[in-house]
């Protein structure tokens, strides 16, 4: 779940396994980008320092995203086949899914810091299918990275996307037919948001808020007071919160005598 630290200044996503800083959210691609301070960086070089495995409650709308890459260093070649995957899968196809890939591109072309690790440390790009495996790995290696595949943004680019260190999430949140009588392009087109003073639900058009859809025939109009669902980055926790419009406006629904005031606070209102 989301919580607040340090003042409600610091927004996290605490799982079984801890809590990690989010760097960013986005509602259009429903995804949170989180950083784990364990994890190995640039800055570490070959000093290698104690880790721990990352892991997601399945009970909650959370997942490990397949776009992250895995790259594990120093791995006990006894204990683990660290070989180039596409010779040895060609060789062992029924082993190929337990190797961990020594010719990956990543591990050749490390983001932000090709030249960080010298030649006497081995590198290889696995991705663990469950958590177990991940714990396995580890046993095994002096160390991990995640690194995820972020999208540019600009269309008909020769590189559509780049690396970047951290773990993308990706999580799904429930939408209510309001939302979608909203959203929905013969009744308007409009954006599912919120009023900024009553938390009520608001239909965001481009001729006003409205609190059912942009074409309905007895709309009441509002003033431009709403907030709407969008992209969050450099997120600080009053506004990743702010600009979740439709997610807000359900968690208000779900416990209107509790209101949420920083993330998700509990099992019974959480949105995620």
């Amino acid at each position: 779940m989301l919580i607040c630290s340090d003042n409600n200044t610091k927004l996290e996503l605490r799982t079984p396994s801890g809590k990690y800083p989010v760097k960013s959210i986005s509602y259009s691609d429903p995804h949170l980008l989180v950083s784990d301070p364990f994890m190995w960086n640039c800055q570490d070089r070959d000093n290698f320092r104690p880790t721990r495995s990352f892991s997601i409650d399945s009970s909650t709308h959370f997942t490990v995203s397949p776009q992250n890459d895995y790259l594990f260093f120093n791995c006990n070649t006894e204990k683990v086949i660290v070989e180039p995957k596409p010779l040895f899968c060609e060789r062992f196809p029924d082993r190929c899914d337990s190797s961990c890939d020594s010719s990956s591109y990543l591990c050749r072309h490390l983001p932000e810091c090709g030249s960080a690790l010298g030649s006497r440390v081995s590198c290889c790009s696995y991705y663990p299918k469950a958590t177990q495996s991940l714990r396995l790995m580890l046993q095994n290696c002096a160390t991990y990275t995640s690194v995820y595949w972020r999208s540019t943004g600009v269309e008909n680019a020769p590189y559509d996307q780049f690396p970047e260190y951290g773990i993308r999430v990706d999580f799904e949140f429930p939408v209510t037919m309001k939302c979608l009588l909203c959203q929905e392009t013969t009744k308007g087109g409009g954006v599912c948001g919120f009023n900024t003073r009553t938390r009520d639900f608001l239909c965001l058009c481009k001729q006003g808020n409205v609190t059912t859809y942009c074409k309905d025939p007895s709309l009441v109009k509002h003033k431009r007071v709403g907030a709407m669902a969008g992209t969050v980055t450099a997120v600080s926790a009053a506004g990743a919160i702010g600009v979740a419009g439709g997610v807000y406006w359900y968690l208000r629904k779900v416990r209107a005598k509790a209101p949420v005031t920083c993330g998700v606070q509990s099992n019974e209102n959480r949105i995620f």
